[in-house]
């Protein structure tokens, strides 16, 4: 185990709900730390209903909040399809489910029902996890928070460094997560971004609560749970970049072909 792994096996030390950089408070004492390894390693990938059934099950019987995420493609195809699913839970771990093997994640989402979600930056996540069959009714969005709490810099590499004090990889933030089978090194970069996901939301749940914040705070995220879906766009492909220049029908039939193929 690294020294890494084994201070955040004890991460309680530093999730001490620090101020804001404005406030003149630091959240870590020490240099921030590289997190270089999942606690527990990097998970198998889910691809199948046999093993998927295990992760409900093992996940319905975990406790507290469930860190959740999901990666999409979006910088080489268009539309905001899940292609890798990430959860952690207390007594369950962390799983990586890949939607693309197993498109029907509801059950899922239905052992998860009566739990708290933790999602950073929730609006960005939420439409694809509802296109698999996940939908949460209570919700904590660490970037929201930290957003509402003060802090200048809310990704969520910089909210692990500065209240957390370890540092993510974030090198594979923009990689093609439609690639199959995915590398080994963005699996650990997945899973990582769950690691430490409800010990930030518990730590931001505090520095809240001292300002006076946080019944506002969840007023906002009862409102993202409770939102309805957005109204698909209709001809979505019109709004290619670029669009404004083609004129001709043949064109416009190969800019709709070639957006349906990305």
């Amino acid at each position: 185990m690294t020294d890494a792994q084994e201070t955040a096996a004890d991460v309680s030390l530093r999730t001490t709900g620090g101020g804001p950089p404005d406030d003149g408070e630091s959240s870590a004492a020490e240099a921030p730390i590289p997190l270089l390894e999942p606690r527990e390693g990097i998970p198998p990938v889910i691809a199948d209903e046999d093993a998927l059934a295990e992760v409900i099950a093992a996940f319905a019987a975990g406790s507290g909040p469930v860190a959740v995420d999901a990666e999409r493609a979006s910088g080489y195809r268009y539309g905001q399809r899940a292609y890798l699913v990430q959860l952690r839970r207390a007594g369950a771990g962390t799983a990586l489910i890949d939607p693309v093997a197993c498109p029907d994640l509801s059950g899922l989402g239905e052992a998860l029902s009566g739990a708290e979600w933790v999602l950073h930056a929730a609006t960005q996540d939420l439409p694809c996890l509802r296109e698999i069959g996940m939908i949460p009714s209570r919700l904590f969005d660490t970037e929201l928070a930290g957003r509402i709490a003060g802090f200048p810099r809310v990704g969520l590499g910089a909210m692990v460094e500065g209240v957390l004090g370890f540092v993510l990889e974030k090198g594979h933030s923009a990689v093609d997560w439609s690639t199959r089978p995915l590398p080994e090194p963005w699996l650990r970069y997945a899973a990582l971004d769950v690691e430490l996901l409800v010990d930030l939301r518990d730590a931001l749940e505090k520095e809240l609560d001292r300002q006076g914040k946080l019944e506002w705070a969840l007023q906002e995220f009862d409102a993202i749970a409770s939102a309805p879906p957005a109204e698909p766009r209709k001809d979505p492909w019109r709004r290619t970049s670029g669009m404004h220049k083609v004129r001709r029908r043949r064109q416009l039939a190969v800019v709709r072909e070639l957006w349906e193929a990305r």
